[in-house]
């Protein structure tokens, strides 16, 4: 009886002790940080993500998951609660996605923000802040790969309807009218054969033309330069031009000189023998007046000159 005292005793003493054990450990082990509450409200999918999960930023571990639990005002949406450092940057800016640990399927919370130096987003127990999940690279990848999917069916689809009998037959004339269009060419490629036998000696007349050409542009360019030369004789300071207009100037200014000479020495003496010759003229005609007049003057002389007024002889005229 006092053995089965002692056992019973023994049992309750190690029962305690463990319990004691598992107390002290979760004393121990109970995590003493005060963290800031937020808020992640969604209707998206959360495969992998469970209550105690990791709430990192930007890769850096800063809080633990709290809760998991379904909006009870709105059918669908889930409700994540989680608590973060209190030196946490959340910003107005900052945003939330599902991040995933290797093969494994056990899901976190990434935060990260748009931009840098946004205002701080305050939350505490009486007024817990919100903040957006927006779709992970999972889940990008799932609503593209359906849109991928989608435009395969597509494109099979037209292959298909591509491939039909109608097409088919189209295909087939096409690729016949390739193969007489090809046949087509090799004539006309026969056509140029002659054409082409006939180049070289077009190319050796060519040739020839240009020889010449350029022959006479020789001459050309030679008889432009003797051209230049003679333009380059004549014009120079010994040349024909400048001896012609010496001469020319020598002539004016000779002419210059006879001209003064008649002006001063020629042309006096032409009006004295002018005015002789005047005056001679006027005696002869006064002569042949008074011969006219008096033609016996010839034989007795000219008659006496009639008396004028206060001399011997004068008679005042009667009216």
């Amino acid at each position: 009886m006092e053995n089965r005292s002692h056992a019973l005793m023994t049992g309750f003493f190690t029962i305690a002790l463990i319990i004691a054990a598992v107390l002290a450990g979760i004393w121990f082990n109970r995590d003493r940080v005060e963290r800031v509450p937020y808020l992640i409200a969604t209707t998206q999918s959360i495969p992998g993500l469970n209550p105690q999960a990791t709430v990192r930023y930007r890769g850096v571990e800063v809080g633990k998951v709290d809760d998991i639990s379904f909006d009870a005002k709105m059918a669908g949406r889930i409700l994540i609660q989680f608590g973060v450092d209190p030196d946490t940057p959340i910003t107005k800016t900052s945003f939330a996605t599902l991040g995933y640990q290797g093969v494994t399927g056990i899901a976190y919370i990434q935060l990260d923000d748009d931009a840098t130096g946004s205002p701080l987003l305050h939350s505490d127990k009486n007024r817990v802040a919100a903040v957006p999940l927006r779709p992970g690279f999972l889940d990008q990848l799932e609503k593209r790969g359906k849109a991928i999917l989608d435009s395969t069916e597509v494109l099979t689809r037209r292959v298909g309807d591509l491939a039909s009998p109608a097409n088919q037959k189209v295909m087939i004339a096409a690729f016949d009218n390739i193969g007489k269009t090809a046949a087509a060419y090799g004539k006309v490629a026969e056509g140029l054969d002659p054409m082409l036998d006939k180049l070289p000696a077009l190319t050796a007349k060519l040739d020839r033309d240009l020889d010449s050409f350029h022959g006479f542009s020789t001459s050309a360019t030679r008889l432009t330069n003797d051209w230049d030369k003679l333009a380059t004789d004549l014009q120079g300071p010994n040349g024909t031009l400048t001896r012609l207009s010496r001469n020319v100037d020598r002539f004016g200014d000779s002419f210059d000189a006879i001209a003064s000479d008649v002006e001063l020495q020629t042309l006096p003496h032409v009006v004295a023998m002018t005015d002789e010759a005047r005056t001679s003229l006027r005696a002869v005609k006064r002569t042949m007046n008074t011969l006219s007049d008096h033609p016996q003057s010839l034989i007795f002389g000219a008659p006496g000159t009639a008396p004028g007024p206060g001399e011997p002889g004068f008679v005042a005229p009667t009216k």
